[in-house]
This record gives structure tokens, C-alpha cells and sequence, in this order.
């Protein structure tokens, strides 16, 4: 039977940063060392574990079944570990200069940003934010990279923490004197009508083509555009019509003078979640971000 101090804890830090990154070299990037140092490591760590814990594959390292039973535990481990030596480093949000990083859509940048900039304005004006796409979002959330995300964003599973904060629904959005602001907005009259479709991919809005075109908007439409930002310039002074989220509509249809109209067609409700990795649900400052993310947005009353 193994016991810890048979084992060097630098050796479960190679592990599990092994069994996230799946390359040798990217750890040895990570950890600041030699790729044949991170070789080395592991080869002490298959011989006290009896175990090749990896194999090469065409798409890089793959964990043997004992590997995948034992990253959980030594990754729950090392992150408890990591929490006792930080317990004395609280976060004071008004004397912090730290940088946040939050994955949102343009939608997200519409609806969140002005808000939350004014309240981090006010209770920590030396924090600073950026916001990225969901590119490798799990990964870049497991390693740290990205300490939030908002969205409808199926694929943060196992090993994530979600909080609701609102569901939005989808409308339609013209300019004001669009024939179709008068009157009763029927499902032929919008089949009709020529359409912004938004393929913005990866973002929870692809129902968006699939509704359309069940209910028999002609393909290809007026005009597809990749993000939603533009769409108020592109509708305020043309006869096109577009289906986006009700949280948009609201952030600028005054702005603009455009003109909200329920959707004649049915759509899933979309619910709208506060993401953040479990290695980091402890971490007092990301703690305070998301609490006040939450008490900005959230529609919704829950706990953590």
C-alpha cells in the first residue's frame, strides 16, 4: 500500500496537469521546465503506480481506465491543498487591481457590460475586465484562464458550477413604420418578410436557422451575419426583419428606434447561466465577482 510520503507531491501536479493537457510539452510550458523532465516525472510516477497511466494516440496522450479513476480524487486534492495555503489571502475588492476575464457573446457584452462596469466603478475601481468568446472554454476555465462565463452553454458539465440568472425569449425587432409594426404579426406575414439570420455558432442561438426554416423562411435570407452587434444599424433604416433575444431588444430599440414585436413562432426558452470551474468555487475573489454578477442580473433567487 502506497502511502503519501512514498510519493513526491510534485509527481500529482505533473498528473494532473498530464491528464488535462494530454501533452508533455504544453506541461512542461505550464510548470517552467524541460519536456524530458515532465517524461522523467512520469516514468517515476508509472513506476510507483504500476501503471502507464497514458498512452500516444493520434490525438496525443490518453489516460488508461486507472488514470481516469484517479485524476477526480488527485484533482479535488491538490485544489483543497491549494485553498488550506491561501486561506489567509482575502480579497478586498476595493483595493484589488486584479484583471478578470469573463466569456460572453456580443449579446452579453450588450446586456452585461454597462452595468457591471458602473458597479465595479463604484466598489473596486482598480479592477479591470476583459471579455473573450467561448473558444476552448472548458479547457481555459479548468486552467484559469477564464474565471467566469454567461450563457446558455451545454457543454460546462461534469466539474462546473452553474448559477441561474435570467431566461430570455426571442422576439422580433423591425424599425418603426415597418409594415409589420402594424397590426396583427401573423406566421404568414412574417414568413413573408425579408430576414437577418444570425449564425452566430457556438453561442445556444443555432435554433434560431432551424425554426426559420421549419417554418418556411426562404433560403438563402436577405442577409447572414456572424453576431448580433450589428443588427440595430442594419434594420433602423431598412425593411428587414430580425429574430433576437427580448434582453437585446430592450438594450436598443429606443437607442436605435426600432419597434419589438412578439414572435409568431414558437421557440425554446433561453436560460441564461453564471458559469465557474470547481477549482475555483473557494477562490474569495472569484466568489465576489459572481456574487455580484448574480445581484445585478439574476431574476432568479437561489443559493450557491
Amino acid at each position: 500500500m502506497l502511502r503519501l510520503s512514498d510519493i513526491d507531491t510534485n509527481l500529482l501536479v505533473v498528473f494532473d496537469l498530464i491528464h488535462r493537457k494530454r501533452n508533455l510539452n504544453r506541461v512542461a510550458e505550464r510548470l517552467g521546465i524541460t519536456q524530458p523532465a515532465v517524461s522523467h516525472a512520469l516514468k517515476r510516477l508509472r513506476t510507483l503506480l504500476d501503471d502507464e497511466l497514458f498512452e500516444r494516440t493520434s490525438s496525443g496522450l490518453a489516460p488508461t481506465p486507472y488514470a481516469n479513476r484517479l485524476h477526480p480524487l488527485v484533482e479535488d486534492a491538490l485544489s483543497q491543498l491549494e485553498r488550506g495555503l491561501n486561506l489567509a489571502r482575502d480579497f478586498h475588492p476595493a483595493a484589488s487591481d486584479r484583471r478578470f476575464t469573463v466569456s460572453m457573446t456580443d449579446i452579453g457584452e450588450i446586456v452585461f457590460l454597462p452595468r457591471l462596469l458602473e458597479a465595479l466603478e463604484k466598489a473596486a475601481p482598480g479592477v479591470s475586465l476583459e471579455t473573450v468568446r467561448g473558444h476552448n472554454l472548458k479547457r481555459r476555465m479548468e486552467d484559469g484562464e477564464i474565471d467566469l462565463a454567461v450563457g446558455l452553454i451545454p457543454q460546462l458539465g461534469a466539474g462546473f458550477y452553474q448559477r441561474r440568472l435570467f431566461t430570455q425569449r426571442y422576439v422580433c425587432l423591425m424599425r418603426q413604420g415597418h409594415p409589420l409594426t402594424e397590426g396583427e404579426l401573423t406566421r404568414e406575414a412574417f414568413v413573408r418578410a425579408r430576414h437577418v439570420l444570425i449564425d452566430a455558432q457556438g453561442t445556444g442561438h443555432e435554433s434560431i436557422a432551424n425554426v426559420l426554416a421549419e417554418a418556411g423562411v426562404p433560403s438563402p435570407v436577405c442577409l447572414r451575419m456572424p453576431h448580433f452587434v450589428t443588427v440595430p444599424f442594419v434594420i433602423a433604416s431598412t425593411d428587414l426583419v430580425v429574430t433576437v433575444t427580448d434582453k437585446l431588444a430592450e438594450a436598443t430599440a429606443e437607442r436605435f428606434g426600432l419597434v419589438t414585436r412578439a414572435h409568431p413562432l414558437d421557440f425554446p426558452p433561453l436560460p441564461i447561466n453564471l458559469f465557474w470551474h470547481r477549482r475555483f468555487h473557494q477562490d474569495p475573489a472569484n466568489q465576489w465577482l459572481r456574487s455580484l454578477v448574480h445581484e445585478l442580473f439574476a431574476e432568479f433567487s437561489d443559493e450557491e
